[in-house]
């Protein structure tokens, strides 16, 4: 069995002014919501539950409970004054009871081949920058082990949102995430912060794809760039 997480609670306040009234994953691109394109995936794959975490203006991704079955909705109360990491804490012990995908909902997907393939070890999927990124990045050993998830690198994977967790280390990642919100300063955390302070306890490597299969669109310049109906609408 296998389950997908939607990380879906973010204001997308770079997508304003779409976003003041929708949230990001419902923008359309080329007539679709971007969070569907994820979940095509995940159907694709044969995932058999999915979750999908809410926050901002949460109660617009409910018409997905009747448009897919194995869909539910998990809400996030914490959104507003707690980064990324309150998404997962939400989750409770969803997470850790299945092999499972963790995947950005604000995605605009357009191959979704790369959701079948086979995994021996928890991984990223990640996109080849040369030269310097600013962006989340992985260092990998001389065996492809993730030995950072971080911000800046050169040469380096970048991040494209999605990430599949074998179920005994989404266990690790889980109780990590618990045991942090005991300690001062997690407010500011990503789940990904957490996932870097843990990698002695994970081997997960980086699966390559390209900018074309997934695409991440953060301001409405990129936006109009992939879908030219938004020029002179925005």
């Amino acid at each position: 069995m296998e389950i997908g997480i939607l990380m879906a609670a973010g204001m997308g306040t770079r997508m304003r002014p779409l976003t003041n009234t929708m949230p990001k994953p419902l923008v359309k691109v080329h007539g679709v919501p971007m969070i569907e394109t994820v979940i095509k995936g995940l159907k694709l794959r044969g995932v058999e539950e999915i979750y999908v975490v809410t926050g901002y203006l949460g109660d617009q991704f409910d018409y997905l409970t009747e448009k897919y079955p194995e869909l539910k909705i998990i809400r996030n109360t914490e959104y507003e004054t707690i980064n990324n990491i309150s998404s997962v804490h939400a989750l409770g012990d969803i997470m850790g009871r299945a092999d499972c995908f963790i995947c950005e909902a604000d995605l605009y997907i357009t191959d979704h081949s790369f959701f079948t393939v086979d995994h021996s070890k928890s991984c990223y999927y990640g996109r080849m920058v040369e030269g310097f990124s600013g962006d989340w990045v992985f260092d990998t050993d001389e065996n492809g082990r993730i030995t950072r998830v971080g911000k800046g690198g050169t040469d380096d994977y970048n991040m494209v949102g999605v990430s599949y967790m074998k179920k005994e280390d989404a266990a690790i990642i889980r109780d990590a995430i618990n045991e942090a919100y005991t300690k001062p300063g997690y407010e500011d955390l990503f789940w990904d912060d957490i996932v870097n302070m843990n990698l002695d306890k994970i081997d997960m490597e980086v699966i390559p794809v390209t900018g074309d299969q997934i695409v991440e669109i953060d301001s409405v310049a990129e936006l109009i760039e992939v879908d030219d109906s938004y020029k002179g609408v925005i």
